[in-house]
């Protein structure tokens, strides 16, 4: 079997698990790593056996390194990815991409010219009751998509310290930072054709808060005619975490917090199965939100991440690799590699807070999902 050596950028609650999994995985190697604060790089580093660089540059440029995993912060995962296709290694880049379309797009042409993968990390894809929800939809179980709506909403106190996960220009914002529930509903009902949002930071002002929008309201049309509403934001008392599609013929809910997926047909239950497929790891994921406040959960770096997200964490990787040695990899997780779900994703998002910013309607094409 052939070895894959990887690069790890950024070592807190995502990129140091990458690198315990990639160590564990066979036919792969950690080689060396680079970021993080304090002891906690060097620890992963003799965890794993590998050698610490102290510049990017240096461990992209490593003979040893043939793909690099991007897991620092959002505001600078465009130079890791651009510096990684300059020096010709695939890339693994956490979601969100990129903060910007344009920075996407100058991200994906560089990979695309240097002939190498950029497979962005959306992982909702590989939870099995999410792909169970893809299934029953392909095969018609509730016949022809109608409307679909999303939360990920909940309340957050005022804090001692502002990460930079709470400004907007560094994280996004809630959009951005937890783009996964656009991202899905793009993959499931297509390519969007209209798109209006309402935010404000409506209730997280001054001292111990960061300048995000704390309440988003989106709206969207698609090709097929149908509808989808999404809220996001920490300005919810009452907060939740779901998404449900309607069609024709049934509706089915995806429950976060429960960590269930439901499909009902002719307003009667017809199957209801785990979220991530494990007892335990359902379980686990219940008690997290139970400790929580709807979907505004962030990542500790000084912590593990649980097991329910540990598990597609390694599909992840292994579907990864699998590309980089063009080993067969399951279809719908081509649009993973193949850059079309790193772009829609964000050119959705960006349009959205372009519609709230001129406080109107944008319309985009339908080809490639650039505003008009």
């Amino acid at each position: 079997m052939k070895n894959v050596g990887f690069g790890i950028v950024g070592c807190g609650f995502f990129g140091a698990e990458f690198a315990r999994i990639l160590h564990k995985l066979e036919g792969a190697t950690v080689a060396a790593v680079y970021g993080g604060s304090g002891g906690s790089t060097a620890a992963l580093a003799m965890e794993v056996g590998c050698r610490v660089e102290h510049r990017l540059e240096d461990l992209v440029s490593r003979k040893d390194v043939d793909a690099i995993i991007v897991s620092s912060p959002n505001y600078a995962h465009k130079e890791a990815v651009l510096e990684a296709a300059r020096c010709g290694k695939h890339v693994f880049c956490e979601k969100p991409a990129a903060l910007s379309l344009s920075d996407c797009k100058e991200m994906l042409d560089a990979c695309r010219k240097a002939g190498v993968h950029m497979m962005v990390g959306h992982i909702l894809h590989f939870f099995p009751g999410i792909e169970q929800v893809k299934r029953w939809i392909q095969q018609g179980e509730i016949g022809q998509l109608v409307v679909a709506h999303s939360e990920r909403t909940g309340w957050e106190k005022r804090k001692e310290e502002v990460s930079w996960k709470k400004k907007q220009d560094l994280s996004g914002g809630h959009l951005f930072h937890h783009i996964h529930e656009l991202d899905l509903v793009l993959s499931i009902l297509g390519p969007a054709v209209k798109v209006s949002m309402m935010a404000d930071n409506v209730a997280h002002r001054g001292d111990g808060y960061g300048d995000e929008d704390d309440v988003l309201l989106i709206s969207l049309q698609f090709a097929t005619g149908t509808f989808c509403t999404l809220q996001y934001g920490s300005g919810f008392q009452w907060g939740e975490h779901y998404m449900k599609i309607n069609g024709t013929l049934g509706a089915i809910k995806i429950d976060f917090r429960n960590s269930t997926v439901e499909l009902r047909k002719d307003g009667r239950t017809e199957a209801i199965i785990g979220l991530h497929g494990a007892d335990h790891e359902d379980q686990e994921r219940i008690q997290t939100y139970q400790r929580m406040d709807g979907g505004v959960i962030y990542g500790d770096p000084q912590m593990r991440p649980p097991a329910f997200l540990r598990t597609p964490m390694e599909r992840e990787m292994d579907t990864f690799r699998k590309a980089i040695l063009h080993l067969p990899i399951d279809e719908d997780k081509k649009l993973l590699l193949d850059g079309s779900a790193a772009y829609t994703s964000i050119a959705v998002a960006e349009a959205a807070l372009l519609s709230s910013r001129e406080q109107t309607i944008l319309s985009l094409s339908l080809s490639n999902n650039n505003v008009i």
